[in-house]
């Protein structure tokens, strides 16, 4: 299995996945452009990819679909509510695989469990991927961490989890209005750094092994706090085992091999 974080921030969020029997991105956040050099850091191609996984409709995460998926005519798997939305955003038609929320499905040798996350958007999804390799979870944007997210991503080997921000310097940034902060902070918002502590602190197990810290805002937080943060946490709790490292907005992270 191959895994790489093209990128994950406000501005933009991909990763791709390859297994013997599947080549996949999860999320199209960045140009269709963009994608392709990002690819190509690791000698990959666009042409090669058997779909994109979508989470929600967001900008920083469907960007790239009028460059790649619209033009190669590529699968793009989502839920119906993120499908409208998607075409009527982007003003494209997009080769979309209709997924029922908290549904699985296949892909390849991949299999893809959804479900529901507590984001402002239409129906958005987390996913729980099982690979011939191990599992892999994937939650990058969500408010709060319900008890039926916990549960979805325990069985993550590799986890990709949300650390959006330092709850002091969203509260002091100020070039952000109040009602933005509002919505960052709420329950369909994103996730702090002490938020995604608690959420590893209810998932960690022996199996998981690796822990990606994702979209990370570039003014209201920094990649050495939010590891120091879960760290500590892991730390308090005995937990030697799992490596933890940010992924950069601005390039891919090493690809894990496994």
């Amino acid at each position: 299995m191959h895994f790489t974080i093209l990128g994950s921030g406000s501005g933009g969020n991909c990763a791709y996945l390859e297994t013997p029997g599947a080549r996949l991105l999860i999320d199209a956040g960045f140009t269709g452009r963009q994608i392709r050099q990002r690819l190509a850091t690791i000698a990959r191609a666009p042409e090669t990819l058997h779909g994109i996984l979508i989470t929600h409709e967001h900008s920083d995460h469907i960007a790239g679909l009028v460059g790649l998926a619209a033009r190669l005519d590529l699968p793009v798997y989502c839920n119906r509510a993120t499908h409208e939305a998607i075409e009527a955003q982007l003003q494209i038609q997009i080769n979309a695989r209709i997924f029922d929320t908290g549904a699985s499905f296949e892909v390849g040798d991949v299999t893809v469990d959804t479900f529901a996350v507590p984001h402002d958007a239409q129906d958005p999804v987390g996913f729980l991927l099982h690979t011939p390799s191990g599992n892999i979870g994937i939650l990058t944007d969500l408010g709060h961490a319900t008890k039926m997210v916990a549960e979805r991503v325990r069985a993550a080997n590799v986890l990709l989890l949300e650390a959006n921000h330092d709850l002091q310097m969203l509260r002091d940034d100020p070039r952000r209005p109040w009602s933005l902060k509002q919505r960052i902070l709420s329950r369909h918002g994103h996730l702090s750094n002490d938020g995604a502590a608690d959420l590893v602190e209810q998932v960690v197990s022996a199996s998981l092994g690796r822990l990606y810290l994702g979209h990370l805002s570039r003014d209201c937080n920094r990649p050495e706090l939010a590891c120091r943060v879960v760290s500590e946490r892991l730390r308090q709790m005995g937990v030697t085992h799992v490596q933890i490292e940010s992924a950069s907005q601005d390039i891919p992270s090493p690809t894990f091999l496994w």
